[in-house]
């Protein structure tokens, strides 16, 4: 596997890899190559293999697709002990999917892992799985998820400035 650490590197977690968090990727990718955020890889996956090889749920990529957001190309995938290595940062959509990735996270991995929602303003924990509802639950995954991404290029854009004025 690629080791993607010389350059920024997000992976988005939630169970399935098919809602939350390709949703994540996709817009994620978009806010920070508009923004020009630098030499960065995104990328999602599951921490169960219910979907693998599968596109994103066609109602996610229906109401990201209204807002300008492309998640077709994409394609679910399990999450694998390597992810722990290859990326600075695992961001999970709930906590439940965090403490999964706590469990199985390696000793010595170097990942930081942490709640996507971390970097949202909304105040809320986590991404609420939209799977079993209707269109108006996608929507609200991402009203979250933008604000979030945005949070969380402001938070690398700070890292990278932080890691230039040591180096």
């Amino acid at each position: 596997m690629t080791n993607f650490k010389e350059k920024t590197s997000v992976l988005f977690v939630c169970m399935g890899n098919i809602c939350r968090s390709p949703t994540a990727e996709g817009v994620f990718r978009q806010v920070a190559e508009s923004a020009s955020l630098g030499p960065l890889h995104v990328d999602s996956a599951g921490t169960h293999a219910y979907h693998v090889g599968e596109p994103p749920d066609s109602r996610a990529q229906a109401v990201a697709q209204t807002r300008g957001f492309d998640l077709s190309v994409q394609r679910a995938r399990a999450l694998q002990e390597q992810d722990y290595f290859d990326f600075n940062y695992i961001l999970a959509m709930d906590q439940e999917n965090l403490r999964v990735l706590q469990k199985r996270r390696p000793a010595d991995a170097t990942a930081t892992l942490r709640l996507f929602l971390d970097f949202s303003q909304s105040g809320e924990r986590d991404v609420p799985d939209p799977y079993y509802g209707g269109l108006n639950g996608f929507e609200r995954v991402l009203d979250l998820v933008e604000d979030a991404s945005t949070g969380l290029l402001i938070y690398l854009r700070r890292e990278s400035s932080r890691r230039r004025q040591r180096g």
